[in-house]
């Protein structure tokens, strides 16, 4: 197995893909139907939209415990900073599955990319909308956004349709507030400190660094189905792999392994503490102190499905939070039976 995390370099790689796209699908496709990597099995490429996010933990634990290997699978785990990137990584070619927030198939399909989540791996958003320590005076709910500047990961990406969602839904107009592309980590955290933001939306282990440095405070947590269910009306599936339809159709054995894969490491992780789950991840996750990354874990835990299978009502969830900002959604017909589907992780739980 091989983990690389290329940051600016495959973004700029991501945009000459994307002007030709059809040579990188075609590319990629025939990378992984032909069953061949370096002698591990199939070769499959997946973009995650921050390998080292809790929220997207269970890619890099799958590797760790090595269920892609007993499933025949020689996965290459990729690393971008935002789901969107993630999101044009998938749809130009580069990679045959994208680890990312679920709400991005919807919008997609506005835009006339059909793709799928065929594994979902949580039932919450796991975001946290944090504040700094000069703003907490002038921001205690969502009402106060207004004038604002608010870090996001990237522009049109998961946290900045939440951030979005939660302030029309609080009468805050989109165009009152500022969203920053600050990205996670440490330069959300300098953004946080040097004041170019008043406030985010950011998922652990940056919102345990946060709270560790006490230089912010958690405005709104996300991180459970009661959070997401008291933040937005029900619960909400984020994290999954999803895939375009097509080469889902034209690869299931493949899709069907790594459902297999990931049902395995959610059931697995149902029945371990956050200490063992920590233990597992590569050390430099941990940036020195274990104590605190084995509690960003827990802290999120709530937020991962035990199974894999899409919640209940959650796409619902997804496409009425969209619908309230996003214009394209709202004039659109979504068909959410298309977004999603349910048969590798049936059979993968049989």
């Amino acid at each position: 197995m091989r983990t690389i995390a290329r940051h600016g370099a495959l973004a700029a790689a991501g945009l000459l893909c994307l002007s030709a796209l059809t040579a990188c699908a075609n590319e990629a496709s025939s990378t992984a139907s032909s069953g061949k990597g370096d002698g591990k099995g199939t070769k499959v490429k997946i973009m995650v939209g921050g390998l080292d996010k809790v929220i997207y933990l269970p890619a890099m634990l799958t590797q760790r415990l090595g269920y892609f290997d007993s499933e025949g699978l020689d996965v290459e785990l990729l690393s971008e900073p935002a789901g969107v990137q993630a999101e044009t990584a998938l749809v130009s070619g580069q990679v045959q599955g994208a680890v990312g927030f679920y709400d991005h198939t919807l919008d997609l399909q506005t835009k006339g990319k059909i793709v799928e989540s065929v594994v979902q791996f949580s039932h919450a958003p796991g975001e946290v909308e944090i504040v700094s320590n000069k703003a907490s005076q002038k921001i205690t709910s969502a009402k106060d956004f207004k004038g604002k500047k608010l870090g996001v990961t990237g522009l049109g990406s998961s946290t900045d349709f939440l951030t979005k969602y939660l302030a029309v839904k609080n009468g805050v107009k989109v165009s009152d507030f500022t969203p920053v592309a600050v990205g996670a980590g440490p330069t959300f955290i300098a953004a946080l400190e040097k004041g170019a933001i008043d406030g985010g939306m950011t998922t652990d282990p940056t919102v345990a660094t946060i709270l560790d440095k006490k230089a912010g405070k958690v405005l709104l947590d996300m991180r459970t189905p009661e959070g997401s269910q008291e933040a937005l009306g029900g619960p909400y599936p984020s994290s999954s792999l999803y895939m375009q339809t097509d080469w889902v159709n034209g690869h299931k054995d493949t899709v069907q392994k790594l459902v297999n894969a990931f049902v395995k490491t959610l059931n697995w992780m149902s029945t371990h503490s956050a200490s063992e789950i920590a233990d597992k991840m590569p050390a430099d996750y941990k940036q020195g102190n274990g104590i605190l990354y084995a509690k960003a874990i827990g802290s999120t835990l709530p937020m991962f499905t035990k199974d894999g299978v899409m919640p209940e009502n959650g796409p619902e969830t997804v496409e009425r939070v969209l619908k309230a900002f996003n214009l394209n959604i709202k004039n659109a017909k979504i068909d959410l039976a298309k977004t999603y589907t349910s048969e590798f992780v049936e059979k993968a739980k049989g």
